[in-house]
């Protein structure tokens, strides 16, 4: 692999994203709802758990961004994150509409989707003995 700062610009941006909107979830939902002109479900615990869990995936793209070959395993986790997004807001788009703002965070992961996976087709290709240094 000629150079990993592509790939660790994308993690980086990934990490701040996810980690940013997961932050404004959790510490101010009624707000970004009241803004959005979107309903709020009815208890705070669902919107506080999914923001969790982007801040969790945040730490993860942080941690690919700082080694990615040798973390290069958890880019197919980002993957199926982001391709559970987009696909769960398409469904409920063809089955009946979405408000807008979901459909905004479909579209950035969907770019996020193809670029995971074209790093992990690039950190793949790196072969197996540089990818470890311990041994």
């Amino acid at each position: 692999m000629k150079s990993k700062l592509p790939i660790r610009i994308l993690f980086f941006v990934s990490s701040a994203y996810d980690g940013l909107l997961g932050l404004a979830f959790i510490f101010a939902a009624p707000a970004v709802f009241k803004l959005a002109g979107i309903t709020p479900p009815n208890h705070w615990g669902y919107v506080h758990f999914a923001a969790g869990t982007l801040v969790i995936f945040a730490w993860m793209f942080l941690r690919i961004a700082l080694r990615p070959i040798e973390n290069r395993s958890l880019v197919g986790y980002g993957i199926l994150l982001k391709a559970c997004y987009a696909g769960t807001v398409a469904w409920h788009e063809f089955h009946g509409g979405i408000p807008m703002l979901w459909k905004w965070f479909s579209i950035a992961d969907l770019i996020f989707l193809v670029l995971f996976l074209w790093a992990w087709a690039r950190l793949n290709a790196v072969p197996a003995a540089k990818n470890n240094r311990s041994r």
